[in-house]
């Protein structure tokens, strides 16, 4: 008499146990608040190339006179560079150029930078793209600088109205106004810089060391994609009363830019 009921328990507990197993996995493929959520794209770039060997000889030839005047043994040294030190040359990479001549002497230099976004809903082109507008901002633009398209930057000035600006790149153009050039016109200013990359801008920045001695140091950044691409092209004449040609160190930082541009590109 004890078995039968023995029987239908057991079956009872089995299809018990099975349901609620039936149940629990259902639960565990619909949790609340889990909902399916999208990752944001990677970025273009995976790696980044050699820094050093972004520049052929001719080039550097003419953003660096000096080169030419380099003893013969000693020229490959000279057009190899220096490479920078970084703790992760798959993210940062960089080299340095420098050459003496009779009247001036001048020097370059690469940084290229890829941006990983570790937020799943930040893609890394937007990263980069916050960490190239904190450099745009941190050079001080000056008010109504041309912006892609033909627009101009109408951000206030952190200056009070009619008052000059404190910032470096106004120092330059003060101290340019002094001498009486005409390196302060309006298309020398430092601006943001439209056709280059997916956003760029310039910088130019008259420097003194001492009471008379002076440099000038025109910086072009850029972003495409993921990578951050800082060129820096810094002129001191040898004379201290000589002041370096904006126009000049501008064109060749801006025709190096492009150039590096397309190597991204390919």
């Amino acid at each position: 008499m004890a078995y039968v009921p023995g029987v239908a328990l057991l079956a009872a507990l089995v299809v018990g146990c099975s349901a609620d197993t039936g149940t629990e996995g259902s639960a565990a493929d619909d949790k609340p608040g889990d909902p399916m959520t999208s990752v944001a794209p990677a970025g273009k770039y995976r790696t980044l190339p050699e820094p050093c060997r972004s520049i052929g000889h001719s080039t550097l030839r003419d953003l660096l006179p000096g080169i030419a005047q380099v003893p013969e043994d000693q020229q490959e040294k000279a057009y190899a560079g220096t490479a920078s030190v970084t703790y992760d040359t798959d993210r940062r990479v960089g080299c340095t150029w420098k050459a003496e001549a009779p009247d001036s002497s001048r020097s370059l230099s690469l940084d290229f930078e890829r941006v990983v976004s570790y937020d799943t809903s930040v893609s890394d082109d937007d990263r980069a793209d916050e960490l190239y507008a904190k450099k745009r901002d941190a050079a001080h633009l000056p008010p109504g600088s041309a912006t892609p398209g033909g627009a101009k930057d109408d951000s206030p000035s952190d200056s009070p109205s009619g008052s000059p600006s404190n910032s470096p790149s106004a120092s330059a153009q003060d101290a340019d106004k002094s001498e009486g050039t005409t390196d302060t016109a309006d298309d020398l200013q430092p601006r943001v810089l439209d056709g280059l990359g997916d956003a760029a801008f310039l910088d130019d920045l008259l420097t003194r060391t001492g009471s008379t001695a002076q440099h000038r140091t025109v910086s072009v950044v850029f972003r495409t994609s993921n990578v951050l691409v800082t060129v820096r092209y810094t002129e001191q004449p040898a004379l201290a009363t000589t002041i370096p040609d904006s126009k000049e160190l501008q064109d060749k930082a801006q025709s190096l830019a492009r150039k590096l541009v397309d190597r991204f590109s390919e």
